[in-house]
């Protein structure tokens, strides 16, 4: 008797142990009873982690800096040999509040700094550790530039809405209602996803679904279902095989010129003297033809 009770016990903890994962994050490590997942952010460090919702960016990042950092892979299957990379530019180590959203100032464990908007995402001039950055600025509108691999038929564009639509609400639980525009290219198989909230709206984070998606198009999902973000068209699937994100504040960003690198003033510099060369032309062949024209009834006098 007691060996069956130690039986049925011991299925019962694998049944749980089974249950225990989550789903929104294939690197984190769940146990206990109820089950409560964490994952490494830092040297002896975790993060609890809510596997309800998509895990907020500002986590993602801290994880895949300490991976990057300790040779862990941030794509399944691990390194294929020791001297292998990964392409980490536009990865830092971000500073998070307990909510899991960015402080509005970052350095990077530096002593420059810069600030983000709710993404992440750099919105001004670096400077030094003085610098202020009074508040965090909500993106409220995402911009997804998608492109998709061949097809065996054309794409009916007038479904296309309404199939990626259905797509990011079924894998990244964002409001279908929130896709406001979809544009399609044909030719160029590109798709232009314009994703938008009401401004003042802080339910709704936007930048958790770009990176999720830019992880499925990229690289791998972050999901521990290895399946990709393919919306699908009369029942053909659309594989995305790049992706671009663009981030719209709701207060506009403040760089300027100072920090730019010598490389891009100097193309600006030429760009602007090649408008002002191009006028010039113009408003000097435009005083030829007025002095043509002026002329031509006085040769007609004289005969």
């Amino acid at each position: 008797m007691k060996i069956w009770i130690a039986l049925l016990l011991a299925t019962f903890a694998v049944g749980a142990s089974a249950q225990c994962q989550c789903n929104n994050m294939k690197w984190a490590t769940c146990d206990g009873t109820p089950c409560q997942c964490s994952i490494m952010v830092g040297t002896e460090l975790t993060q609890n982690l809510n596997c309800s919702t998509l895990i907020p960016k500002c986590y993602l990042m801290k994880a895949e800096m300490y991976r990057a950092k300790n040779n862990l892979s941030t794509r399944t299957g691990g390194k294929p040999v020791e001297t292998a990379f990964v392409d980490n530019d536009g990865i830092y180590d971000p500073e998070c509040e307990a909510t899991g959203a960015f402080r509005a100032k970052q350095c990077n464990n530096t002593e420059e700094c810069w600030c983000v908007n709710s993404a992440g995402v750099r919105r001004t001039d670096k400077g030094d550790k003085n610098l202020k950055c009074e508040k965090l600025v909500e993106t409220y509108w995402v911009r997804l530039e998608l492109k998709h691999k061949e097809v065996a038929k054309a794409v009916d564009s007038s479904k296309l809405q309404a199939a990626i639509a259905t797509a990011i609400q079924t894998r990244y639980s964002v409001d279908k209602t929130l896709v406001k525009e979809v544009q399609y290219d044909s030719e160029a198989r590109l798709i232009i996803v314009d994703v938008q909230k009401e401004k003042g709206d802080r339910k709704a984070d936007l930048s958790r679904m770009a990176y999720y998606m830019e992880k499925d198009v990229k690289v791998l999902p972050l999901f521990t279902n290895p399946a990709k973000f393919e919306p699908s068209v009369d029942g053909q699937k659309l594989e995305m095989e790049n992706i671009l994100v663009y981030y719209v504040d709701e207060e506009a960003p403040t760089f300027t010129m100072k920090r730019l690198t010598g490389g891009v003033i100097a193309v600006i510099v030429v760009v602007i003297l090649a408008v002002a060369a191009g006028l010039l032309v113009l408003f000097f062949a435009r005083k030829r033809e007025q002095k043509y024209s002026k002329a031509e009834p006085r040769e007609l006098e004289n005969l």
